[in-house]
């Protein structure tokens, strides 16, 4: 289960992404960057974020934690900014947020090399979810404690913004794997593959599409209801996982090509 906080202040807003992001202070008197049901990418990004990011913690890779946070459209009586009235008063009710991790700094890929199975590790991941923001120009990585953590996977699983085609996409190479950041250091990829596959059963998936709230899976065409969108994704996973795995042949032969 994610733990649901309530906003009880806006900090600062973090005008690096198309969604605004803020860090919030919460009622458990935490920290948090609060990703907003009403910016532009919608509530798809926030389920992309849940998803994605749950799915990387299982597989023992490094993120935030993630919660879901109320939001009081009151907030925005205190913000001089209209752009930031206006977003917080959209994303009235729930929300997405992760922990805020002070003094971390963004990974900086000719300083910092993470060992092959990481990177591996991880490439395989990003494949996975079809994670496309995870480039020398935007990393959406962090070096907190010096701990390398992922975050911001709002972008990932684009292909839930074209339900017709899910099945051709659950099967894709994902060729944008050959600007992954970290794709020149993921020489054991086909050594990590099995290992990972097999972590991604049809429970996991179901118990993380489960945590996804049904107000945010509601009301979208071509559904009847929360309940068959929620197994949608989770079928588009278990597809995407099955054997044999394109974009793990795409990601092999997109790292050849660099060599």
């Amino acid at each position: 289960m994610l733990r649901t906080v309530t906003a009880t202040r806006y900090v600062t807003p973090l005008r690096e992404g198309g969604s605004l992001p803020a860090v919030v202070e919460a009622d458990d008197e935490g920290l948090y960057v609060m990703k907003f049901r009403g910016a532009g990418q919608g509530r798809k990004a926030l389920i992309a974020e849940i998803v994605a990011g749950e799915l990387a913690r299982h597989l023992q890779l490094p993120v935030p934690e993630i919660v879901l946070i109320e939001l009081d459209a009151d907030m925005a009586r205190t913000e001089p900014d209209p752009e930031i009235q206006h977003l917080i008063r959209a994303s009235a009710g729930l929300n997405l947020a992760l922990d805020y991790l002070p003094g971390s700094v963004n990974y900086d890929p000719l300083v910092d090399r993470p060992d092959a199975q990481l990177a591996s590790r991880i490439v395989w991941f990003d494949a996975l979810v079809t994670n496309v923001d995870r480039t020398a120009r935007n990393t959406n990585m962090l070096l907190w404690h010096r701990r390398l953590t992922l975050i911001d996977h709002g972008a990932a699983l684009y292909f839930h913004h074209d339900w017709a085609n899910a099945a051709h996409a659950a099967a894709s190479r994902f060729v944008p794997v050959k600007d992954h950041v970290l794709l020149p250091l993921a020489s054991e990829i086909a050594q990590v593959d099995a290992q990972m596959a097999e972590l991604v059963t049809p429970e996991l998936v179901a118990s993380i599409v489960g945590l996804v709230p049904d107000s945010w899976l509601t009301d979208e065409p071509g559904f009847s209801d929360a309940g068959e969108h929620r197994r949608a994704y989770a079928d588009y996973l278990n597809r995407r996982v099955a054997s044999p795995r394109a974009f793990l042949e795409e990601a092999i032969h997109a790292r050849s090509l660099q060599l």
